[in-house]
């Protein structure tokens, strides 16, 4: 039978769950330890972080590490892959609709008077990465790479541990899951839910999983208070502000946790026109609206079915 931990990890929580018990503490270290440099790489809240240097840089060409330069080209390649639905350049916006920190402090704090949103000068497309790993990003913009980043390392460290410990492998960052190596009997068994803090015995559908990613991206849990109403984390690029949309969550089944990630935020961005987005991606996804209504699209079993 699996053994499983899990640990807070980039701001929520991290689960490793290994198929071969005796490799479980192996796993932790080795997970603990990617994690902490994807933290101090790519953390948009860390005054330290790689990121938050290249931030303070913008307008000029600056060396970056191998760990960011590719964090960045993921984060651009989901931008061009989702026509600019999944955008890394929203930093500024981000913090003018109030989440500047950690969300548990943003959910401390009780309200936030919205910023005048910046005007955008520049796009993802403007910002330039070689081989050599120099990185311009353009004056005026900031990178958030909250998108990618931590799917990114949900995929790397599966691998990495599977190829470790000889093990089946599953990661789950605040519910981005890879998988990797040997999946369980029957597959690794997976509850979808708004939060990925919920109870395991609590409501939801399961599905098993034996290769590649599954994503969820939902409005419903970081959402926060302020002048214009609640506000929540998934940006539209074309406004700046929250999207507008017709989804509460939206869940997608992908090669890679990665592409899973980008399909369900992109998802959330292109509203009623996701499901035929999905379809012709040939992405398995189960969307929910708020009035708890489900759309299950490209061979994403509906409820019932999964239920019977």
């Amino acid at each position: 039978m699996p053994a499983t931990r899990s640990f807070p990890a980039l701001g929520t929580t991290a689960t490793v769950a290994v198929t071969e018990p005796p490799a479980l503490d192996a796993a932790v270290e080795l997970l603990r330890e990617r994690l902490e440099a994807v933290d101090l790489a790519c953390s948009r809240f860390r005054a330290e972080s790689e990121l938050a240097w290249v931030n303070a840089h913008a307008g000029v060409a600056v060396q970056v590490s191998p760990l960011l330069a590719r964090s960045v080209r993921i984060a651009l390649d989901a931008a061009r892959s989702s026509d600019g639905c999944v955008d890394p350049t929203l930093g500024s916006q981000l913090r003018g609709a109030g989440y500047d920190r950690t969300f548990a402090l943003v959910r401390a704090r009780g309200t936030w008077q919205f910023a005048p949103s910046p005007a955008r000068r520049a796009a993802w497309k403007d910002v330039r990465l070689d081989e050599r790993r120099t990185l311009l990003v353009p004056e005026g913009v900031q990178l958030d790479l909250g998108a990618t980043a931590k799917a990114l390392a949900a995929d790397d460290a599966a691998r990495a541990l599977a190829a470790a410990t000889g093990a089946g492998v599953l990661i789950s960052l605040g519910g981005d899951i890879a998988i990797a190596g040997a999946a369980p009997p029957g597959g690794w068994s997976v509850r979808i839910a708004d939060d990925h803090a919920a109870p395991v015995a609590g409501p939801g559908p399961t599905v098993a999983i034996t290769v590649g990613g599954l994503a969820t991206s939902s409005t419903a849990v970081r959402r926060w208070q302020t002048d214009r109403g609640e506000a929540h984390h998934i940006l539209d690029p074309r406004s700046g502000r929250p999207a507008v949309t017709p989804w509460r969550t939206v869940t997608v089944a992908a090669g890679t946790c990665v592409d899973a990630n980008v399909a369900a935020t992109a998802s959330v961005v292109l509203g009623a026109d996701a499901v035929s987005w999905l379809v012709a991606a040939r992405l398995p996804a189960r969307l929910v609206r708020d009035d708890d209504s489900v759309v299950a699209v490209a061979g994403w079993p509906a409820d019932e079915e999964r239920a019977a």
